[in-house]
């Protein structure tokens, strides 16, 4: 059975890759992969005759930004600017829903300040009523926990920072 690290460094060459669909069978068991590409047909909605002009305008936009990264510094609203400098981030390798621990019920499997080895399940990502257990991929000391039980979380989503031994 495939490691889940290997698993991401597959979905990341395939990412990578003009790859549309990818099967891997070994030993019983079976890894599927399929881009969502979407080839569409654009037709203008007027004819070109017709089509209107476009005017340019020279005023300055206001635009303010939500989060400023810098000299290795995250800082972001409502929360403590944490320096990134010397930590691994651990990634979501799949689009889904991120849970803190196994059951409602029972405590989350790491937290702040909880010590974790390469093979430590830090939450789980739940895709297609499959639970897949995310290992921190790192041997340190968790120093933030980036979402929310229950959250959606995408594909490269941070979802912890972990200080190195």
């Amino acid at each position: 059975m495939l490691k889940i690290q290997e698993i991401r460094e597959l979905i990341k060459l395939i990412d990578q890759s003009d790859i549309e669909e990818f099967v891997f069978e070994h030993e019983g068991s079976k890894v599927e992969m399929k881009k969502n590409i979407v080839k569409q047909q654009v037709q203008p909605l007027l004819p070109v005759a017709q089509a209107p002009t476009i005017q340019t305008v020279s005023q300055p936009l206001n635009i303010e930004p939500v989060a400023t990264v810098t000299s290795g510094q995250v800082e972001a609203q409502g929360q403590s600017t944490v320096d990134t400098s010397n930590l691994h981030t651990v990634s979501s390798p799949m689009v889904g829903t991120y849970y803190e621990s196994s059951t409602p019920d029972t405590p989350a499997y790491v937290q702040v300040g909880s010590g974790v080895k390469e093979d430590t399940v830090v939450c789980i990502v739940e895709a297609m009523k499959l639970f897949n257990e995310i290992e921190a991929e790192v041997e340190g000391e968790i120093v933030e926990v980036l979402v929310k039980n229950g959250e959606l979380v995408e594909y490269g989503q941070p979802l912890f920072l972990v200080k190195p031994r």
